[in-house]
């Protein structure tokens, strides 16, 4: 069966920012600080070598029960048994992506205007990924999505959606009771010295505990 997931903050890792040494302590020092969701993201890297990683990555989020996307590769996802695959607009589309991973897969697509996201849906998406909400240093060609759009595209669509691209402590209280499920961050998490301690400040702040 498909898994029941938790989007309220959504890790998608990169490794020419992260703060240890290694992306698996980076993934366990965000799952102990309360993230919920992992996207392993690896884009420099061989095939063999993304593999080994998304097998060790997964041994550490199976430790918590916490689920494992795979960025654009539903080899990989499939290979080490992960909870579904996350793709952009320029990927294999969602449909063909549902026949090579079945019913039981999540599938994320990434959306940045009203049309994409209708579209996602209609093709059997899980959840959109909708920004870039401000200007980000990990995807400088993004194109920004205002508060207007996304507004629009939460009563067009039923999915759950995670806004992305420029999430941190300041900008994440304007994404608090908009109807939005989650945060997806990579930098204000992974990049800072104290792993856990961002993700926790950020879940407060989404959660409303915290200003």
């Amino acid at each position: 069966m498909k898994r029941k997931i938790d989007y309220s903050l959504y890790l998608c890792t990169d490794r020419g920012l992260m703060s240890t040494p290694t992306v698996e302590e980076a993934v366990e020092q965000a799952i102990l600080g309360g993230c919920t969701l992992i996207q392993l993201r690896e884009k420099d890297c061989s095939s063999r070598a993304f593999c080994e990683t998304a097998c060790s990555v997964k041994a550490v989020t199976d430790r918590y029960n916490t689920p494992l996307i795979i960025n654009d590769r539903p080899d990989i996802a499939l290979a080490v048994g992960a909870d579904g695959v996350h793709v952009g607009q320029s990927d294999l589309p969602c449909k063909i992506l549902r026949r090579i991973l079945g019913e039981d897969k999540i599938i994320g697509v990434s959306a940045s205007t009203l049309e994409e996201a209708v579209q996602a849906e209609k093709d059997g998406a899980d959840y959109l990924s909708v920004g870039a909400m401000y200007a980000t240093g990990t995807k400088t060609d993004a194109a920004i999505v205002s508060m207007d759009e996304l507004l629009k595209i939460r009563r067009a669509v039923s999915l759950p959606i995670v806004v992305i691209g420029g999430i941190n402590r300041e900008t994440a209280p304007a994404f608090r009771n908009i109807g939005v499920d989650g945060l997806a961050v990579v930098s204000a998490i992974i990049a800072r010295p104290d792993i856990r301690n961002a993700a926790r400040e950020l879940l407060e702040i989404f959660k409303g505990k915290s200003e």
